[in-house]
């Protein structure tokens, strides 16, 4: 299981956000490219990057933070936010992104993602953000009436890499994941899902990958990281399942 922590650049910086809201932003490093080093030194073999302005924005806005991240580290990225047509994708792939994260264009245009798809194999994470189980979309500034498993079933087949589930009420809130949630959407999809949003202790991690089995790929851990509440050797050991 593969432990994300995550990048997230709101106006160059590296912040968490609490519950996806862009006003309550915490600052936890002005130089996101010496943050993506720490994490890629402290033995993380993935980073997940998200472009906060952007996914408001529907264009990269934080492009320059994440160029500066690819040439710095020497581990994979996938990265999200305002990545909403094909010359979009292209460009961050053919700059480096080793996947790139459609969320509110998986909502919108369906058949763009399964192109997406077909265009650049295992290379195309769908993001699904939910608030009280319905897709939020536009940087969880507007929310849908369509629920996030009849969302994620449109991409069964389709070749999508991975899906990433975040309960927006749990994101930033150190509340803990809502495992049943994420593990009912596992269960009922073939694509391996990716949760988000709530880890907040080590606890968390354990409980996650007791429930491995159910298709969960792994989990993004943010805030928690930052604030030191989970010390990242103890949570790659829980994860890869070398904790003695």
């Amino acid at each position: 299981m593969i432990l994300f922590p995550a990048i997230d650049l709101k106006d160059g910086a590296c912040v968490r956000l609490f519950q996806g809201d862009m006003d309550k932003a915490t600052d936890y490093n002005a130089d996101p490219a010496s943050q993506a080093r720490a994490f890629s030194d402290a033995g993380f073999s993935w980073l997940h990057l998200v472009d906060l302005n952007g996914a408001i924005e529907g264009r990269p806005v934080n492009d320059k933070a994440v160029e500066t991240i690819l040439s710095t580290i020497n581990v994979p990225a996938q990265l999200g936010g305002g990545i909403r047509d094909m010359a979009t994708i292209r460009m961050w792939l053919e700059k480096g992104v080793n996947r790139v994260i459609l969320g509110t264009v998986a909502l919108e245009q369906p058949e763009l993602v399964k192109e997406a798809c077909r265009a650049f194999p295992g290379r195309i994470v769908v993001g699904i953000d939910a608030r009280d189980g319905y897709v939020a979309v536009a940087g969880w500034a507007k929310t849908s009436r369509v629920k996030a498993l009849d969302l994620a079933l449109k991409f069964e087949d389709s070749g999508v890499a991975a899906i990433i589930y975040t309960d927006i009420s749990r994101d930033g809130a150190m509340m803990g994941v809502n495992l049943d949630a994420t593990t009912d959407l596992a269960w009922a999809l073939t694509t391996p899902v990716i949760a988000s949003g709530g880890v907040s202790a080590l606890s968390d991690l354990e409980e996650i990958k007791a429930v491995e089995d159910s298709g969960i790929e792994g989990v993004i851990l943010g805030r928690a990281l930052y604030d030191g509440r989970v010390d990242p050797k103890k949570a790659l050991a829980i994860l890869s399942g070398t904790k003695s």
